[in-house]
């Protein structure tokens, strides 16, 4: 290996207002060039072990975890206000031997109150997610979505909710601001939304239908139908619950919801949790799903 670069290094998060980052994510990165021209290994300085190789453009552009972390947390606090930032909360996910993170804060005073035609209620917190590779397998990202608080399902909804920027370009947080409060906006109208499929009525027929055309996979789909079958039995026979099962699969993978992951040698479980997230966003933006509410 002839050539070492090593990024700078930023101060650890323990002193954030968001509590500390995770011991494991909390390291520098360092590129150690290859054979291969234009390849590098990315290091983990800490360990010393190789995550694996990225090209020269990457290399270029990344930051390690804590540098990245920060500035979207800071950014936050400098972009939101006091009440807003109350109670919040930050938990961390990682896959790929700690080269791939997700942050997930969880902002509880910034709510939704949803009411079904069951009369059963239930608030929605803001939910902001940071996802972040220093292997090259994601660009740096932040997403928008909510927080159910009675059973704690995770929510991104739809094209507002996304924020990225390729590591080979850079994540200029200066512009995240705008987006943070665009977003914000963008929550209380998905508030209004979800409101919206409280208020509907569907029959069990019209459920199954639109399951079926909306997830290709028949097994799949019948255990679907029964999840909504157990979410109606508690939110009533409505839009929302048949969403809230949807997001009972993106957050739960066990016996709970007859959903469960095989085990990986790549402790990937947490990247195919972030992508049931998406198929989520993408089955309630289906014409079959916006139909329920037509």
């Amino acid at each position: 290996m002839n050539n070492i670069i090593s990024l700078n290094t930023l101060p650890s998060l323990a002193e954030n207002s968001f509590g500390p980052l995770l011991e494991s994510i909390n390291f520098d990165v360092e590129f150690e060039q290859t054979k291969a021209p234009h390849k590098w290994y990315v290091v983990n300085t800490n360990t010393g072990e190789c995550l694996d190789t990225v090209g020269e453009q990457h290399r270029k552009g990344c930051v390690s975890h804590p540098s990245f972390f920060k500035g979207v947390q800071e950014t936050m606090i400098g972009g939101l206000s006091q009440p807003d930032l109350m109670n919040a909360t930050c938990d961390f996910k990682v896959a790929r031997n700690n080269a791939w993170a997700l942050m997930d804060i969880k902002l509880p005073e910034v709510k939704v109150n949803i009411t079904t035609n069951k009369g059963f209620s239930t608030d929605v917190s803001w939910r902001a997610i940071g996802l972040h590779g220093i292997d090259g397998s994601c660009s740096n990202q932040v997403y928008f979505g909510g927080i159910e608080y009675f059973c704690t399902n995770g929510q991104i909804s739809g094209e507002w909710a996304k924020v990225q920027r390729k590591n080979t370009s850079g994540f200029q947080i200066e512009y995240f601001n705008d987006e943070l409060r665009e977003a914000k906006v963008a929550f209380f109208e998905h508030g209004e939304k979800m409101q919206k499929w409280a208020d509907t009525r569907v029959n069990m027929r019209d459920v199954e239908d639109t399951v079926k055309a909306i997830i290709p996979s028949e097994r799949k789909a019948e255990k679907m139908i029964e999840l909504y079958d157990q979410e109606e039995g508690v939110r009533g026979d409505n839009v929302y619950s048949l969403y809230s099962a949807f997001t009972n699969y993106s957050t739960y993978a066990d016996d709970r919801n007859g959903f469960s992951l095989n085990s990986t040698k790549n402790d990937t479980q947490a990247v195919s949790m972030w992508r049931r997230e998406h198929e989520v966003s993408k089955w309630i933006s289906t014409p079959e799903f916006q139909q329920l509410v037509a």
